[in-house]
């Protein structure tokens, strides 16, 4: 089942892709959607989020994040986003001693760049780009990986409560931990060899209103060793003005045999200026 679901999501993706060839035939008789990707955000966003996540066994973990986005252009023709996450983390429970709630430390900080240019892939139009992880925190590695990402709206937005799909794949290679010595630090996580799904997709529930279901938490297979983790994840969001947006979420493990979490909420505030 985990299997069959890894290859439906790709040759989904890829269809999608790739039927961008001849997108306005495509469109009409299949989805009836486009390939907007080039449409990129241009304002910049700064997001406040706050989770509480069960790790399962009595372990929880709270973290407190700092999310900024920012335009960026190469020349004329290029045109990307690069995007900051930093974060400090409060782990309790029986598997931290060391650790009782309220004691935050640093977390992961990652730096997120995609974008695309019309002479390359000239065909497809998706986004490329990469993701580094810096581990500013006692636990936490090194890790880098490439990612490609789509974007498909409707074409006609006021017939379907549809209002986008977002497919995005991203594969993460860890290549050195925070702490080597397991004598030391008894929690230091194996590198990561981590392919990640997110099948997104957004629905309109009112004029100011969306769901939006695996946009935050996406898939993932861990080609180390095999093993997938699926979640249910679904965030609301409500765009309070042109500026200001809230949102809560939560996510739900359906299939954890790579294991990563038991549930996990969260909420945000959104800034774009």
């Amino acid at each position: 089942m985990p299997r069959f679901i890894f290859l439906a999501l790709l040759c989904f993706c890829i269809s999608l892709s790739s039927a961008h060839a001849d997108q306005s035939k495509y469109s009409a008789q299949y989805w009836g959607l486009q390939n907007t990707t080039e449409q990129s955000e241009r304002n910049r966003v700064v997001e406040f989020w706050g989770y509480h996540t069960s790790n399962g066994n009595q372990d929880y973990s709270n973290t407190l994040k700092l999310r900024y986005y920012q335009p960026i252009a190469i020349g004329n023709a290029w045109k990307g986003t690069a995007r900051l996450d930093t974060s400090y983390v409060d782990q309790y429970g029986p598997d931290y001693p060391a650790q009782r709630s309220g004691q935050y430390s640093a977390g992961n900080t990652m730096l997120t760049i995609w974008g695309n240019h019309p002479g390359i892939l000239p065909t497809l139009h998706n986004n490329l780009g990469f993701r580094v992880i810096f581990p500013f925190g006692n636990n936490g590695q090194w890790a880098i990986g490439p990612q490609v990402g789509s974007v498909f709206r409707p074409k006609e937005a006021s017939q379907t409560r549809l209002t986008d799909f977002s497919p995005l794949v991203r594969y993460m290679y860890g290549f050195d931990t925070k702490t080597n010595s397991a004598a030391s630090n008894t929690n230091q996580p194996a590198l990561l060899r981590t392919l990640e799904l997110y099948p997104t997709l957004g629905f309109r529930l009112g004029p100011h209103t969306q769901l939006r279901l695996w946009d935050e938490n996406g898939i993932d297979y861990n080609t180390a060793g095999g093993g997938w983790f699926v979640p249910l994840d679904a965030m609301v969001t409500h765009r309070l003005s042109k500026h200001w947006l809230i949102a809560i979420g939560a996510s739900k493990r359906l299939i954890q045999t790579y294991s990563q979490y038991d549930w996990s909420t969260y909420a945000k505030l959104s800034l774009s200026f």
